[in-house]
């Protein structure tokens, strides 16, 4: 497996990604969506999620595919960033036709970024204006790090944000993932330098430091954020793409599988304050003419890309006024 040419979720062809924040809001919106609607689940690991409309993602579900994904902040008021993109897709034309109504479906997920200093003092709720900007930004190109859904993201020792990874397999079938990472736990080892996810980097993705040669690790719990905020203000929540043919329960296994990608790259994860979710989905693009065999490995790859794009938001993030932890970048110069 070699990464793709961007390294980014879009290396799945017909995927865009567009990304909208409000760097006084502390908090922002990513959208996924492609050049026809997409095949897609989602499964929940953390103990405290926030969603929309991912029922119709289950795969006993009459919906067969979907128009875009939404990942935000703001907590419960970040699911209005759906309505942005729905608005967005409606007058593009895009939606399940019902006679003559239009009905775009766009899943979301949240993560709670309420408490990171940023102005939460809004008189009308912001996200739906971020998730149609989001929606109109969509590009096979674009920025990681403190940008999105990842603005205002913490994880429990420094400053998280949005990542993104790819892997073409042997075959030619293309893998992504992308992630705002906000968790519970810390993406690294205790002393803010080396990922827990460095036996996954390619190519000094992320610094190129390698495993913490240090053993014992994970036997404590400390958090800068924890002790910054006095609250809960967790989540990790992420999307993967193939554009190998699957099927709603397949995509469902690889979401499953995918979770594996978090507890690699984040210590501890799943927790009772984290709403930990993935959507997986398919494009449907290519035959996977070894069903088993193949669904295996790209539930495999999904879960490494996923923990690469944790490490690479971390990595990537960038300081910025009233930010309450520090970004691996100005511990690490």
């Amino acid at each position: 497996m070699t990464p793709g040419p961007r390294n980014l979720i879009t290396d799945v062809a017909g995927l865009r990604v567009g990304n909208a924040q409000d760097t006084a809001l502390k908090s922002g919106v990513t959208v996924l969506t492609g050049d026809a609607p997409f095949t897609a689940s989602v499964h929940v690991m953390g103990g405290a999620p926030g969603t929309r409309e991912t029922d119709l993602l289950a795969p006993d579900k009459s919906v067969a595919a979907v128009d875009a994904l939404v990942l935000s902040g703001g907590s419960a008021f970040g699911l209005d960033a759906c309505s942005g993109v729905v608005d967005g897709l409606r007058a593009l034309g895009r939606g399940y036709r019902v006679g003559p109504a239009i009905i775009p479906l766009v899943p979301g997920a949240i993560l709670f970024d309420l408490l990171n200093g940023g102005n939460k003092d809004w008189v009308d709720n912001p996200y739906r204006a971020l998730g149609r900007s989001a929606l109109d930004a969509a590009t096979s190109d674009f920025a990681i790090g403190s940008v999105g859904a990842g603005t205002g993201a913490l994880t429990a020792m420094l400053k998280g944000g949005l990542g993104s990874a790819s892997f073409r397999l042997p075959d030619g079938t293309m893998v992504g993932a992308l992630v705002a990472a906000n968790p519970v736990g810390a993406v690294t080892t205790p002393g803010d330098r080396h990922f827990y996810a460095a036996p996954f980097e390619v190519d000094g993705e992320f610094g190129g430091l390698g495993p913490d040669p240090a053993s014992g690790l994970g036997r404590t719990l400390d958090s800068r954020k924890m002790t910054a905020m006095r609250e809960r203000a967790n989540t990790t929540i992420a999307i993967v793409a193939t554009d190998a043919r699957l099927t709603k329960s397949q995509c469902q296994r690889v979401a499953v599988a995918a979770h594996d990608g978090i507890a690699r790259a984040c210590l501890p994860a799943h927790m009772p304050a984290d709403g930990d979710l993935v959507f997986a989905l398919s494009t449907g693009a290519r035959d996977m003419p070894r069903p088993d065999q193949d669904l295996g490995l790209i539930g495999h790859a999904a879960a490494l890309c996923l923990s690469r794009a944790i490490a690479r938001s971390v990595f990537a993030a960038r300081p910025a006024k009233g930010d309450l932890l520090a970004c691996w970048s100005n511990l690490n110069a």
